[in-house]
């Protein structure tokens, strides 16, 4: 029913005399409304004096402005979130739950109900009610509307809050300020970090771009995870805290990325080092169409070889200190058997007849080199790898004039 509804009840003369009796009984009503507050809301006892006055302002517009639709039923009038809750401060649905404004707009109605009685004449108390009841429809209304509406607008704050960090991340430009941010977002210090980043699912997918996140976090959350992430063109970046295993992580999330490759960066210890995450997990990505025939879920330390060739100076560092350097110090001739293997076509017999050693030194050597480095010279990719890495570790040795073997 709408507030232009008629009512019941006597001419407007009567209808005058009843509303100057209800003007009266405002301040007592807003009164009586505020004692059974604090007497049954343990949450309205626990609020800031200022956030309990300005629920004494709403509960006496909300009274007022039923005197004002009871005397003129016919004359329009603004919404209800204009008279009712204009006078609460904008961070009023910050501070009071839906579910608390609904308790205090039915306590407030009850006391209207109760107090007519004594406010006007009795032969006018159960049309008084009567309209009570229906205005109290009404504000129940308004109320969800104003909550509603504040849930969009702190939804869609959120939204530009969330790119703005994950912004911050990829520029390298993380401080406490992200952090603190991060934190409002409802980012879980958890430690172990990573970033992930890929594709983003085409329209035509049938996933609107500005809910990808929201599903993802949904997922996430089910495995005890903390994630961040924005669409930044066609590029969807996630950064996930609480990681234990970062290949988990990736095959949790990968599903809801678009076509194409999905890079995982390394695991950092917190989100202020979340950009080196970062930066190696997109300089994969960006290396990825090196390697077309690779899986569709990778590591950024799975194309380091492609990240060195494509200009990443800290793949070609991570490549020499990770593989070049430790099969340098072994000091059994594991490299020059590599060597001799790859220059023999990936012949055990070729590389032996070249180092003068039987063939069964030769596969000794080769495994003691994937048990160093963890990449087997008999896989392609990772053969590739350790080619890269040995030229790139004898370029540093050359620069340095440090002798290096074949």
């Amino acid at each position: 029913m709408t507030r232009a509804s008629s009512r019941s009840g006597g001419g407007a003369a009567t209808r005058a005399v009843v509303v100057r009796q209800l003007q009266r009984a405002v301040d007592d009503l807003t009164k009586a409304t505020l004692s059974r507050m604090d007497s049954e809301m343990s949450w309205f006892v626990e609020l800031s004096a200022e956030h309990r006055a300005s629920i004494g302002m709403v509960l006496q517009a909300g009274f007022n402005s039923f005197i004002t639709w009871y005397r003129e039923p016919n004359k329009p009038a603004p919404p209800l979130t204009v008279e009712v809750f204009g006078s609460a401060p904008r961070s009023f649905a910050g501070v009071i739950t839906l579910q608390q404004t609904v308790a205090m707009v039915r306590l407030g109605i009850e006391v209207a109900e109760t107090g007519v009685t004594d406010a006007v004449a009795p032969e006018h108390a159960a049309e008084v009610r009567e309209a009570i009841l229906r205005y109290g429809r009404e504000l129940a209304f308004a109320t969800a509307d104003i909550y509603a509406h504040a849930a969009e607008i702190r939804g869609a704050w959120d939204a530009r809050l969330e790119a703005l960090v994950v912004d911050s991340i990829m520029r390298g430009d993380a401080d406490e300020t992200v952090r603190t941010r991060a934190s409002a977002l409802g980012w879980l210090e958890t430690g172990h970090v990573t970033v992930v980043v890929g594709r983003a699912p085409n329209p035509q997918d049938g996933t609107a771009r500005e809910g990808i996140v929201d599903e993802v976090r949904s997922a996430a959350r089910h495995a005890g995870l903390t994630t961040l992430g924005a669409v930044q063109g066609d590029r969807l970046v996630i950064v996930t805290g609480g990681v234990s295993d970062p290949d988990k992580v990736g095959a949790l999330l990968g599903s809801h990325f678009g076509e194409g490759p999905v890079v995982v960066g390394p695991v950092v210890p917190d989100l202020l080092q979340a950009h080196h995450s970062a930066a190696e997990a997109v300089a994969g990505l960006r290396a990825a169409a090196g390697w077309p025939a690779g899986p569709g879920l990778l590591t950024s330390d799975d194309l380091l070889a492609e990240r060195s060739l494509d200009g990443d100076v800290l793949a070609r560092d991570q490549l020499i200190a990770q593989v070049y350097a430790p099969l340098c110090s072994t000091g059994t001739g594991m490299l020059d058997t590599l060597t001799a293997f790859f220059d023999s076509g990936g012949s055990v017999e070729g590389a032996a007849r070249a180092l003068f050693v039987h063939p069964n030194t030769v596969r000794y050597r080769l495994k003691r080199v994937a048990d160093v480095t963890g990449l087997s010279p008999a896989n392609a990719q990772h053969a590739f790898t350790l080619r890269i890495a040995l030229v790139l570790g004898r370029l540093a040795d050359d620069r340095r004039g440090t002798p290096s073997s074949l």
